[in-house]
């Protein structure tokens, strides 16, 4: 029997942390890392440049083993990662049925038809909206929507009320209560609205640090918790903010008597908070909680409920649907056997990025996206050799269908691949908001396969760039000018010129952020580098 997306997602999320850390992107020979002799930040280049050596020490010594005795022969001597196959096939994806994860023991939901029952539930949940009155139950009760998964019902209505609540100007509505402070902040900024951090000085002593009599306050130490990680660069109040209830939260959670569910709620923003979580993952624990709370709304619980189950047999069509596009494509076939077949974990990816569900282009877009590069990589870093991946860097360059005969078979299979699924992508979007992207889309694959080449020259060379010298190229390689290319022209309702240009330049704010998902990356790398270094060395 087929278990549920959610479950695939749990188990997708821990292979995918699993598979970026333990193959980076770099492949020279092993050298020593001399931590004595270079900062933190080149240790961790020097480090993420040697793993992958060690990763593929095997295949390479066998290469070498076998070098004297073949080195009169044609045959290319190819590295293999040993990558682990997928944990689901098409055969199993496609057994997945439309089921309910969260069963809803509820006898009103046999007496009517789902859609019926929908709908009554969605518009008693608009009635609490227009019917509460009281601004700080209005701002609760925006976060519990928010958090249940269900605002995107109500975003015209939800905007409209933050929008009025922080146009009053007048915060003496929350006087000294630091929960409703802290939550006034949180939503406002998550909306858009510039709210000053000064609303928090009310807080602190004379001295100007936070009052030691807010810690017994718990729920208000959690809430402003959250609210830190709304920090803008050189708001001291908040890092101070962060500093004050991480220590507080962590004594809360060894106290022994406070209350089972709310020392769960601690311990689950201490691990990772709400804005930096993947949405529907979060919502799924939130439902859980919410279900256990005293003054819960039960036709709430319900709604929230329906919808999971909703939106989850979206994600299982579009999910088939994708794997059925994976199979019948075909890249990761004999030819192509050494590259990683990873289709969950990228719609996993997708999902994350894009959780709603007008978003479903998007997402199975960004999956074929995430799928292409994943082989790409692979044959980057894994299989090519040098010769090859400058004349497929330089066939994507051409984009020329009639033009690949000089490339090898695994490489002319996966140019169609890309070439075809690009131009099907363009169709679509010229069908549905009549741009033709496909000059997009082609400048996004060159400029990736060319960041590739370059790395693959340091490769080569055994020359390990200067800081300055990698991040220029690592925001790149990264995947970022494919998956902002393909995000943009699928997701975005209305294309402008100046986005376009926008598009076409890479501001300072996509670099930046692609920047960011690059060192996180690395930094798995470098963790992968050290248990890998000293297992070995021990052993």
């Amino acid at each position: 029997m087929a278990c549920s997306l959610f479950q695939i997602a749990s188990l997708g999320f821990t292979s995918t942390a699993l598979t970026l850390s333990s193959f980076p992107r770099f492949s020279p020979r092993h050298g020593q890392c001399n931590n004595n002799n270079i900062n933190s930040a080149q240790k961790c280049l020097h480090m993420i440049s040697n793993t992958k050596a060690q990763r593929l020490d095997s295949s390479s010594s066998s290469s070498s083993s076998s070098s004297s005795s073949s080195s009169s022969s044609s045959i290319t001597q190819r590295r293999s990662a040993n990558f682990q196959p997928t944990l689901w096939t098409n055969d199993y994806l496609q057994s997945m049925k439309d089921d309910h994860f969260m069963t809803l023991k509820l006898e009103t939901i046999k007496e009517e038809k789902f859609p019926s029952r929908f709908e009554k539930l969605k518009d008693a949940t608009k009635h609490l909206l227009h019917e509460n009155k009281d601004i700080i139950h209005q701002l609760k009760l925006i976060d519990t929507l928010r958090q249940l998964g269900v605002a995107y019902h109500f975003e015209k209505e939800i905007k409209d009320a933050i929008g009025t609540i922080n146009s009053s100007m007048d915060i003496n509505f929350i006087k000294n209560d630091l929960f409703a402070t802290s939550l006034f902040f949180r939503l406002v900024r998550e909306y858009g609205y510039k709210v000053s951090q000064g609303v928090f000085d009310r807080f602190k002593n004379e001295n100007g640090n936070f009052q030691l009599s807010h810690c017994n306050n718990i729920e208000g130490i959690l809430s402003l918790y959250e609210a830190t990680h709304l920090v803008m660069e050189g708001e001291n109040t908040l890092e101070e903010a962060s500093v004050f209830t991480i220590k507080h939260l962590k004594a809360i959670i060894k106290d022994q008597d406070i209350d089972p569910i709310l020392k769960e709620r601690v311990q689950h923003a201490l691990e990772m908070p709400m804005h930096w979580r993947m949405p529907r993952l979060h919502t799924h624990w939130f439902i859980r909680m919410y279900e256990k709370e005293d003054n819960m709304n039960i036709n709430l619980l319900e709604f929230a409920k329906l919808d999971f189950n909703m939106v989850q047999n979206i994600y299982k069509r579009e999910l088939k649907q994708c794997s059925r596009w994976w199979a019948n494509l075909g890249l990761v076939d004999k030819d192509l056997s050494f590259s990683r077949d990873r289709l969950v974990e990228n719609y996993l990816y997708a999902m994350g990025f894009a959780s709603e569900p007008k978003f479903s282009f998007c997402r199975m877009i960004l999956t074929q996206v995430h799928c292409l590069i994943t082989t790409i990589d692979d044959i980057f870093d894994v299989y090519g050799t040098l010769d090859e991946l400058e004349l497929f860097t330089a066939a994507v360059d051409r984009w020329d269908a009639n033009d690949i005969d000089h490339l090898p078979k695994y490489m002319k299979i996966c140019f169609l691949g890309l070439f075809n699924s690009a131009n099907e992508t363009a169709y679509e979007v010229l069908k549905m908001k009549n741009v033709n992207c496909i000059p997009y889309l082609k400048k996004s694959w060159v400029e990736l396969c060319k960041a590739y080449i370059v790395e693959t020259k340091w490769a080569h060379n055994d020359y390990t760039p200067k800081i300055k010298e990698y991040l220029e190229n690592a925001w790149i390689s990264i995947g970022a000018p494919p998956a902002i290319s393909y995000s943009f022209f699928c997701a975005s309702e209305t294309i402008s010129n100046e986005a376009l240009e926008n598009l076409e330049n890479y501001p300072t704010i996509m670099r930046q952020s692609f920047l960011i998902l690059r060192l996180f990356n690395d930094l798995g790398t470098s963790i992968g580098f050290y248990s890998y270094k000293n297992h070995h060395c021990h052993h």
